[in-house]
């Protein structure tokens, strides 16, 4: 192949990486804007975390409410550790790289790669991996905080509206950090299905890129789920 040639494949390498990364960070960008104007499941949760905190707030025993955290927290702890493996996967790809390029070459449509290629896009998944990572850990760290946070809240009675609305809101937002650190780290799960594609061809990996955000949008703003969780009146 030509210097010019080689130029050229490395070009839309690029194209399709930056095309990944404006898919990726745009989608994170609208969602996280969107959710303060319209119902989506971010900001309905986080209504439904704040009745959870306050009802909390006036139980005499909270068993329940840490149990229920903990649950968060092992769903959380999963994927960090599946997110390792699936690291260690993709270090045992770049050393085997020609065997994985000759098995994806037998692949109608498969792009021709090179080793420099491959490395690059095996790399690619791994930095998306290791920020998958640090997504779910701080999210693991975030749900421990609510765990002291619902252990150190003092009984509220009903008439103590004020304070329990503080103390709520408090926990709440913690908690609903927590979950859009865990959604993000989910997120990027979705994106990497997508970056599978790149390792047969560009194009496929650009629409397979716009084909997640599509689903994600979908899920998260117009799905079943949404209606049926309500409190869309609030964004009303």
């Amino acid at each position: 192949m030509t210097i010019s040639g080689y130029l050229e494949l490395l070009s839309l390498d690029l194209l399709a990486l930056v095309w990944f990364l404006i898919c990726f960070n745009g989608y994170a960008s609208y969602s996280r804007k969107a959710s303060y104007k319209e119902p989506c499941l971010a900001s309905v949760m986080h209504l439904y975390r704040m009745e959870w905190m306050k009802e909390m707030l006036l139980r005499d025993v909270r068993v329940a409410d840490t149990t229920t955290v903990a649950n968060l927290e092992r769903g959380v702890t999963f994927f960090a550790s599946t997110t390792m493996l699936i690291l260690a996967g993709l270090m045992t790809l770049i050393t085997r790289g020609e065997t994985a390029m000759g098995l994806l070459a037998s692949v109608p449509g498969a792009e021709m790669l090179s080793s420099l290629q491959w490395d690059i896009r095996i790399l690619a998944m791994m930095v998306l991996f290791v920020y998958a990572f640090f997504k779910f850990t701080w999210s693991l760290r975030q749900y421990g905080f609510v765990s002291v946070m619902i252990g150190g809240a003092p009984l509220l009675t009903q008439e103590r509206t004020k304070e329990i609305d503080a103390h709520a809101s408090r926990i709440a937002k913690m908690a609903s950090m927590a979950a859009n650190n865990f959604n993000t780290g989910l997120r990027s799960y979705y994106f990497a299905i997508a970056m599978l594609g790149w390792l047969i061809h560009s194009a496929l990996f650009m629409a397979l890129a716009l084909t997640v955000v599509w689903i994600l949008y979908r899920r998260e703003f117009t799905s079943s789920t949404l209606k049926t969780l309500g409190h869309t009146e609030e964004f009303n």
